[in-house]
């Protein structure tokens, strides 16, 4: 990496840009500048960085930009691949697609049953969408026990692609209860993903990033005040 300059664009708050904070740290690559954007005024270089989406996170990699959090992670993975840590994707061929698929089920299902806990407009909205969380991460429990063959995470013995995507998500899922009072992280009901969160969140590449739920909490209400939604018990 000597030589080569790397930004990212990002707020602490998504789970988007959590993630390839969190892979960044996975594989060494600590020599990055953050930059921390506003969702309430978006900077030039970020509107000039992804004139399309106009969202974080953004990968400035020697004036090249990349954007979208799946594809920055498997940039990375590919761009970087002699980095101190271990690669985020299975070199094997089926193990990649299978990690690709339960990557993309995290975000294409798990995040849009769970937005509606963020932006519901009434307290039963709320509640719903956990329901529908709950129903997800049944599957997600499946998918561990399966991916995992007994190890602790869904790669295996290390981190991997589906752990961090699914990582990156966990203060919000946590934040849940604060906000709508249901539990969805629930040991009782996934043992197996609530005993692999714990793990998760004392990595060191994880810590620090992982914001608390007060604080998530608190910018939840922000959020709700900015885009005229009610504030709810």
């Amino acid at each position: 990496m000597a030589g080569e300059e790397l930004t990212l664009l990002g707020l602490w708050a998504s789970p988007f840009v959590i993630r390839v904070r969190i892979a960044f740290n996975l594989k060494g690559l600590t020599a990055y500048v953050y930059s921390e954007e506003s969702i309430y005024h978006k900077s030039e270089l970020l509107l000039k960085s992804n004139p399309v989406l106009k969202k974080v996170p953004v990968l400035l990699h020697d004036g090249k930009t990349i954007c979208e959090s799946q594809i920055i992670l498997q940039y990375v993975d590919e761009a970087f691949p002699t980095a101190a840590g271990a690669p985020v994707l299975p070199s094997d061929p089926y193990d990649r697609a299978i990690a690709r698929f339960w990557a993309s089920y995290v975000d294409d299902k798990l995040f849009s049953a769970w937005l509606p806990v963020f932006i519901g407009k009434t307290a039963e909205e709320r509640v719903e969408a956990a329901t529908q969380v709950l129903a997800t991460l049944d599957t997600l429990e499946q998918a561990f026990e399966e991916c995992s063959k007994g190890k602790a995470f869904f790669a295996g013995d290390t981190v991997g692609l589906v752990d961090v995507v699914l990582g990156s998500f966990l203060g919000w899922l946590y934040a849940t209860e604060a906000i709508c009072g249901v539990k969805v992280v629930d040991a009782t009901r996934t043992p197996l993903l609530a005993a692999w969160a714990e793990r998760f969140c004392a990595l060191d590449a994880a810590k620090g990033l992982i914001p608390d739920v007060e604080r998530l909490v608190e910018y939840n209400k922000a959020r709700r005040v900015f885009l005229g939604l009610p504030l709810l018990p």
